[in-house]
This record gives C-alpha cells, sequence and structure tokens, in this order.
C-alpha cells in the first residue's frame, strides 16, 4: 500500500494491480479509489481500472463506480478505457455487466448510475 502513495508513477500503476484482487477490504479500497482518480497520471488511472475489471467482482466494479461518479470528463474517458482494455484482452474476459447489474441495488445513487454507465461500455465492447 506505500507505493499507492509514491511519487512514481510506475510504483502507483504496480499498487493498483497488486491491490485489485483486495477490493473487498475497507483500506485496499480507499487506496484503490485514490488510485483510479490519481490526478497526476492517467496511466494509473487507467491500469488500474483495467486491473479491478479483470478481477470482475462486485466490490472491484463498485470501486470503478465510485471512481466514475467522482471523475471529471478526462477521469472517465481513462476509466473507461481501463474497463475496455480488461474486457478486449488476451485473457478471460470478466463478467463486468453481471457484477454492474448487482450494484443495481446498491444504497448510494451515484453507484447505481455509475454502474449503468460501465455496463453500458461493456456492452459496447462486446459488440
Amino acid at each position: 500500500m506505500a507505493e499507492a502513495s509514491s511519487p512514481s508513477w510506475t510504483q502507483r500503476v504496480r499498487a493498483g494491480r497488486e491491490l485489485a484482487s483486495f477490493a473487498d477490504v475497507p483500506e485496499a479500497a480507499e487506496v484503490l479509489v485514490g488510485l483510479l482518480l490519481d490526478v497526476e497520471d492517467t496511466a494509473v488511472t487507467r491500469q488500474t481500472a483495467e486491473a479491478l475489471a479483470r478481477t470482475g467482482t462486485v466490490a472491484a466494479m463498485r470501486l470503478i463506480a465510485l471512481a466514475v461518479a467522482g471523475a471529471d470528463d478526462n477521469q472517465a474517458d481513462w476509466l473507461e478505457t481501463g474497463v475496455h482494455d480488461a474486457l478486449v484482452g488476451p485473457d478471460d474476459v470478466p463478467d463486468v455487466a453481471a457484477a454492474c447489474a448487482s450494484l443495481a441495488w446498491d444504497q448510494e445513487d451515484a453507484v447505481r448510475r455509475a454502474a449503468a454507465a460501465i455496463s453500458a461500455w461493456a456492452d459496447g465492447t462486446r459488440r
């Protein structure tokens, strides 16, 4: 988790990749949202979103949705690109739409709306 606050963008990217499988751990989740909304380098945003989307869990997709809800237009574009990268990669593709569908009943309205947007991104990628 220390790498997440590094001045080096490459170390922050590594932190995002390594923490993605811990999206359901509150301490990691907070750090991951910070990486998704990295203000210094879009590569951190993109690659953290990709790592989380590759996990395909509801917890991971909720973090991306939280980031989308708080993102400016540029950050949102890079979040979408990261999700897209995960879906078109050579590995097994997670069912991002199914994870997002589970968020349709989230307590936070912003998460529900962002999850619907992410699901639409996933649908657009599959076409």
